[in-house]
């Protein structure tokens, strides 16, 4: 598509903003030359594959952080209320009470 014809609206502004500030960090520790114009178009197509293909992979680990933090505080609070209310533990020298009819 020509610089013009772009259809893609961002549903939130600064999403849109913070993305293409992320794409200008990746390219630059690629080691790419960021085009003066801010027109990519003429930038070979390993060279964008490739800053965008890392925007992707740092994505992907950032929201596998976060996943992985959310079941972690998760965990935590399940040993918090478990601490805070420990369970009646049976003596095991002494059979537990069955009512057998």
């Amino acid at each position: 598509m020509a610089l013009g014809q772009k259809r893609n609206r961002p549903l939130v502004l600064d999403a849109a903003r913070n993305l293409n500030q992320f794409k200008y960090e990746v390219a630059n520790e690629l080691g790419v030359q960021v085009p003066q114009s801010d027109y990519w178009g003429d930038m070979p197509s390993r060279v964008t594959g490739a800053v965008g293909g890392h925007m992707v992979r740092r994505m992907i680990a950032a929201a596998e952080q976060a996943l992985i933090e959310q079941a972690t505080s998760g965990v935590k609070a399940g040993f918090q209320q478990a601490l805070q209310n420990p369970l009646t533990v049976q003596n095991p020298a002494q059979p537990a009470q069955t009512n057998n009819r």
